[in-house]
């Protein structure tokens, strides 16, 4: 167990923290929501297809309606939120204010051990060092920074979803129907909005990218979310929030050419100082 749940957290840190990029990619010739929907759909159906062939679990009513619920408010919600305030809010703002997720995932989680919440300020502290945004006076829209906000409250919300209703027991399964669902709705908010996807006008590293992100992002990364949310405490897995920013400025100066400053040195230091405070502060799993 123990190494299966370090190789989950493994894949949480590094490999959402490299979404970030692949994102940026997808999104330059490719519509967002467009973009957002072609990569949960795919990763869906082979969810559901994979869930459907090694269960032998019948699906439920509760099921279907636990894994919607969920796919709305961590995919349409929570991500989709996201891209969209993005359009208006600073990136850095942006960045601080999605970091609050933890202190979500501790308040609905009825997670009230100071040596946890201590470890979230400290990782507050770090992300606001590593984005520094209110360093060039930074004007904020109000209306995108509350999207952010509810983006992170419905992440948290839907994360902890499951232990107040039925999911299925397979992982694969329910997450299938979560991204399936997720993939219907974000594709129904581009026709709403009028986002053509004009497949002459999209590049293949656009491609390339959402290819990445449906199976690294979603197949891989949202299969081990699910499972450690399961196996251990929404404090400890909600770690991820601090460690993705790390390794999104690693990849930009390594691959984009952004500069690797003492600041973002410090700011790691910062960070990683959180994260082991709350992992060491947790307790062993929930069962």
């Amino acid at each position: 167990m123990r190494w299966r749940v370090l190789l989950a957290y493994a894949v949480l840190y590094l490999v959402w923290g490299s979404t970030y990029l692949a994102m940026k990619i997808a999104v330059t010739t490719m519509p967002t929501f467009w973009a957002a929907a072609l990569r949960f759909v795919v990763s869906g159906l082979v969810l559901f297809a994979v869930g459907r062939v090694t269960s032998k679990v019948p699906l439920s009513r509760a099921h279907v309606v636990t894994s919607m619920l969920q796919g709305v408010l961590l995919l349409v919600l929570g991500n989709a939120g996201v891209m969209w305030a993005m359009k208006t809010v600073p990136s850095g703002v942006g960045a601080l204010i999605i970091a609050v997720t933890p202190v979500f995932m501790a308040l609905l989680g009825g997670d009230r051990r100071r040596s946890t919440w201590t470890g979230i300020v400290i990782g507050l502290v770090g992300i606001a060092i590593l984005v520094d945004p209110f360093g060039h006076s930074q004007d904020v829209p109000v209306l995108g920074a509350l999207v952010l906000v509810m983006a992170a409250l419905a992440w948290a919300a839907g994360s902890l979803l499951p232990r107040h209703l039925e999911i299925h027991p397979s992982n694969a399964t329910a997450m299938g129907m979560q991204m399936i669902t997720g993939a219907v709705v974000q594709a129904g908010l581009a026709l709403a909005i009028g986002e053509p996807l004009i497949l002459a006008q999209t590049s293949s590293q656009s491609w390339w990218a959402v290819l990445y992100l449906a199976v690294f992002g979603s197949l891989i990364g949202f299969t081990c979310y699910g499972w450690l949310l399961k196996v251990e405490p929404s404090s400890r897995v909600a770690t991820y929030a601090y460690v993705n920013p790390i390794v999104a400025v690693i990849l930009g100066a390594a691959i984009g050419g952004e500069p690797l400053t003492a600041r973002v040195l410090v700011a790691t230091g910062v960070i990683i100082a959180a994260v082991v405070l709350i992992l060491r502060s947790s307790r062993p799993a929930l069962r």
